[in-house]
């Protein structure tokens, strides 16, 4: 018997599925971590798409620099670009190595090649150096995603030391700027650059002055880059989450007293998992976004966003 026309196809549960509900509402106990955080000592955990992103080949062959590459945004990005058919290579701090081994350990059994490269992005020699080893791990280089962030919440700017100040700039721009003039040489036409800004860039919050500053700077430089770089081929955009849970937040990132909260003020009614930014960033280094170049993808439960 055919099938009536006027009746709801059946669908793939992985496929469609509530927004809302699709990730749970979670309520975050008050909890501490020393700077950056660990995605091992986390609670809750996040889904950094280790079970749930399935790939389709969209960046097969593709040779990937990933900074902050082992907990959060970083680390789902870095599984998805795996999952996608890319080897990627790690920048993350010493410190994060428990977590770094565990997204080598994902990214190796997709039969991808992981690369790791512990080291602090604030070091200006570092950051030529990062790029060195990842082209030599990889064989090349043809995909830079700059994501690595500083985010320390201080209340008052009369607290705000000159210091903080100085160290979240070199973490959060700076070294994109100095990351991006290493690599550039290398990368072929075809090639892709993705920066991680940040809803702060549009809707600062009180707390996050510096943090926010440099996520506006780096939703500019992409602007201006892209430009730049398109007659050559290589396009340049960005990403911009919303609240995400991650080791960011427990690392004074957040007031410790707003952590049961977070995110709950978004359209959606939920903090975002980092699995739920990987295809933005896929999307952006694969050539289906061929014609698109200085965007901002905003990823941030459905708060408006200019």
């Amino acid at each position: 018997m055919a099938e009536h026309p006027d009746q709801p196809q059946q669908t793939d549960q992985l496929t469609f599925q509530n927004p809302v509900t699709r990730y749970p509402s979670i309520s975050p106990p008050v909890q501490d971590q020393p700077e950056p955080g660990l995605d091992a000592r986390l609670i809750p955990g996040t889904d950094r798409g280790q079970d749930s992103y399935r790939g389709t080949g969209r960046l097969k062959g593709r040779q990937a620099l990933i900074t902050g590459a082992d907990s959060g945004i970083g680390a789902a990005v870095a599984i998805a670009f795996a999952r996608e058919g890319a080897d990627v290579a790690l920048s993350y701090l010493p410190v994060e190595e428990v977590d770094a081994q565990e997204i080598k350990r994902v990214i190796e059994d997709c039969g991808q090649r992981a690369v790791l490269i512990p080291g602090d992005i604030s070091d200006p020699e570092f950051c030529v150096s990062l790029v060195e080893q990842a082209v030599e791990g990889l064989g090349g280089l043809d995909a830079l995603v700059n994501n690595a962030g500083r985010q320390i919440a201080i209340e008052d700017i009369a607290d705000l030391t000159n210091e903080q100040w100085t160290n979240t700039f070199e973490t959060n721009i700076h070294a994109i700027f100095r990351i991006s003039k290493a690599a550039i040489p290398h990368m072929p036409p075809g090639s892709t650059i993705v920066n991680t800004t940040s809803i702060q860039a549009y809707k600062p919050s009180e707390p996050l002055l510096d943090y926010a500053s440099t996520k506006a700077a780096i939703n500019n430089f992409s602007k201006g880059l892209a430009q730049q770089l398109a007659p050559r081929g290589i396009r340049v955009n960005a990403v911009a989450p919303g609240p995400i849970w991650t080791p960011l937040q427990v690392s004074d990132g957040q007031p410790k007293e707003k952590l049961p909260e977070f995110g709950k003020n978004t359209p959606l009614g939920r903090a975002g998992q980092p699995t739920e930014l990987a295809p933005a960033y896929v999307f952006l280094t694969s050539p289906e976004s061929s014609y698109v170049l200085g965007e901002t993808l905003n990823v941030n439960g459905g708060t408006p966003s200019p």
